[in-house]
Parts: C-alpha cells; sequence; structure tokens
C-alpha cells in the first residue's frame, strides 16, 4: 500500500516537471524564429538600401514584404509566445486589441504583397517594353500603399464585431460567430490572394514557355542567315572538314537529338542587331530566374498559410467543429513562418542579394 502511494506521489511531482520543460522548450525555440526572422528581415532591408545594384522597382516590393514580415517577427510573435507559454492572456484588452490588430494587418498584408510582386513579375515579363516605361519606384510606392490600404479594410471589420460580443479578460482571440465575417476577413485575406496568385503564376509559366520556343525559332532563323546550317549527324564528317566552324548541343526537348548546329560566321564583330537580342535573351532569363523563385515563394506561402485558413472556415462555419488550443498555436505559428521563409529564398536562390548579404557580413565583420 505504501509503495502504490510512493509511486503515485513521485508520478504527480513528476507531472509539473515535464510541463515546466516542455513550456521552456516551446518558448525558446519559438523565440529563436522569431530573432531568425527579425535579423534575416532586417538584412534584406538593409541590403536593398545600401546596395545601389538593387535599386529597382520590382526590389522596393520586396523590401516592402521585407518590413511586413520584419513587423510580424517584432510586434506579433512575441506576444503570441507570451500567451502560447502563459496559456492565459496577462495583458489586458487594450494591448490584446492592439496585437490582434497588427496581427491581422501584417499577415493580411504580406500574403497581398505576394499578390502585388506576382502582378509585377506577370506585367513585366508579358508586356516587357511597355511596363517598363510605367515600372517606375513611383508606380512600386502606389502599389504598396494600395496593398497597406486593402490590408488596413480587409483587417478592421472583424476588430469591430469583437468589440460588439462578449471577450473574456483571459483570452485574446477573434470569434467569427456570423458566417458572413468569416467569410469576408478569410476569402479578403487568403481565399481570393490565392486565386489571383496561382492565375497570375499559370499565365507567367505559358508565357515564358511561349517566348522561350519563339526565342528558339529566331534565333535559328538568324543564325542561318548569318552562315550557321543544321546538319545530320551522319553528314557532319563531310561538311565540316570545308570550312572552321564550332559545335555545340541544344538542350531544347523540342529540337531533335541528332542535329548539331556548325556556325560558319567571318570573323566580323557582332552587329548592333546582335548585341541587342543578345541584351533581350539575358533580360528574358532573368525575369523566367525571378519567376522561378517567385514559384518558391508562393509554394512556401501555400504551404504556409492553407491550413490556417481552412481551419478558420471549418471551425467558424460547422458548429460541431472543434480543434485544440495547441493544433491552433501551431497553424498560427506555421503561418508566421512563411515570414521567415520568404528571405530565406531570396539568399538561397537571387544571386544579386546573395552577394549584397555576403557583403553586408562582411562589413559587420
Amino acid at each position: 500500500m505504501d509503495l502504490i502511494n510512493s509511486t503515485e506521489q513521485n508520478s504527480t511531482s513528476e507531472e509539473p516537471f515535464k510541463w515546466a520543460t516542455s513550456k521552456i522548450l516551446i518558448s525558446i525555440t519559438l523565440s529563436v524564429l522569431a530573432l531568425m526572422t527579425t535579423a534575416i528581415n532586417s538584412l534584406v532591408m538593409t541590403a536593398i538600401i545600401v546596395t545601389r545594384k538593387l535599386h529597382h522597382p520590382a526590389n522596393y516590393l520586396i523590401c516592402s514584404l521585407a518590413v511586413t514580415d520584419f513587423l510580424v517577427a517584432v510586434l506579433v510573435m512575441p506576444f503570441s509566445i507570451v500567451y502560447i507559454v502563459k496559456e492565459t492572456w496577462i495583458m489586458g484588452q487594450v494591448v490584446c486589441d492592439i496585437w490582434l490588430s497588427v496581427d491581422i494587418t501584417c499577415c493580411t498584408c504580406s500574403i497581398l504583397h505576394l499578390s502585388a510582386i506576382a502582378l509585377d513579375r506577370y506585367r513585366a515579363i508579358t508586356d516587357a517594353v511597355e511596363y517598363a516605361r510605367k515600372r517606375t519606384p513611383k508606380h512600386a510606392g502606389i502599389m504598396i500603399a494600395v496593398v497597406w490600404i486593402i490590408s488596413i479594410f480587409i483587417s478592421m471589420p472583424p476588430l469591430f464585431w469583437r468589440h460588439q460580443t462578449t471577450s473574456r479578460e483571459d483570452e485574446c482571440i477573434i470569434k467569427h460567430d456570423h458566417i458572413v465575417f468569416t467569410i469576408y476577413s478569410t476569402f479578403g485575406a487568403f481565399y481570393i490572394p490565392l486565386a489571383l496568385i496561382l492565375i497570375l503564376y499559370y499565365k507567367i509559366y505559358k508565357a515564358a514557355k511561349t517566348f522561350h520556343r519563339r526565342s528558339v525559332s529566331r534565333i535559328v532563323r538568324e543564325e542561318g542567315v548569318n552562315g550557321q546550317v543544321l546538319l545530320d549527324a551522319g553528314e557532319r564528317s563531310t561538311k565540316s572538314a570545308s570550312m572552321p566552324s564550332t559545335t555545340e548541343k541544344t538542350s531544347d526537348p523540342l529540337v531533335n537529338s541528332d542535329k548539331i548546329n556548325i556556325t560558319l560566321r567571318s570573323p566580323r564583330s557582332e552587329s548592333k542587331h546582335d548585341k541587342s537580342w543578345k541584351k533581350q535573351r539575358i533580360s528574358s532569363t532573368r525575369e523566367r530566374k525571378a519567376a522561378t523563385t517567385l514559384g518558391l515563394i508562393l509554394g512556401a506561402f501555400v504551404i504556409c498559410w492553407l491550413p490556417f485558413f481552412v481551419k478558420e472556415v471549418v471551425v467558424n462555419t460547422c458548429e460541431t467543429c472543434h480543434l485544440s488550443e495547441d493544433m491552433s498555436n501551431f497553424l498560427a505559428w506555421l503561418g508566421y513562418i512563411n515570414s521567415l521563409i520568404n528571405p530565406l529564398i531570396y539568399t538561397i536562390f537571387n544571386e544579386d542579394f546573395k552577394k549584397a548579404f555576403q557583403k553586408l557580413v562582411r562589413c559587420g565583420q
């Protein structure tokens, strides 16, 4: 009997220790994520500001996105960490209202920035000549201002609705008791931007693919005029001996593998037309690389935010559907992590940003 009582006392005394240990691990993990998000987005903002090569209207949108993600890390994540660790809201309803408004506005703004970047990239690829004239710092500033204004209009009504309902002092949440507010907030903040982003990116993909096919065809035609001929593999030995030539393989799967290019050029300097066409090809290649980076950003965006907004719709429209507090916190932080992933993708896949970051790190040392 004493042995049983002793075992029960040991298990009871271990529970607070396990609870405290888990809370410490959670707070450390989330704090590290918040610090990393702050540091990396600060690096992105600093790199764009101090690096002249990055002073481009397209990068101003990226800088504004970094500012938004920085605000998420500084003004949203720390309060969420305290709320999760304490398991109750201890900072009063005024701070709660401010935190919720900043949370909804900044997260919505981050999502809408991706829509604006997708639109900017779409115009740059599909209407390059005309859009190059309009793609000015002023134009980028207008896009950024519109994004912030829309974000504020989307995030404010749910807060007004919260004040019309009774809220407990120890909790800081927005209950979408009415289906209209659930649809308004979730569709305005996520589903409509998601649809726009997917449509634009699909059009970017099609435009880039069409341009690639046309460029391959145009290169073959122009180089044929300048002395380049296509030969069957069986004929190349007899033809290539007649004049000095260079042989290269094409990586385009649309071109037969049994054809090779034999270039017969006189040792003259390139014409202005050739140089212009090369510059256009380089520009289009950069745009396609940027579009690939955008695709990675959008993929991360969908993975991070889709589960949260699915949960929002299901829980707030289904009376019998419930989700644990831990799972709700996990889905919210999965969305917050998107603010960390965005600048990481720029670092890994964008050479200009990578060089700027390396230069900043060397200067810091």
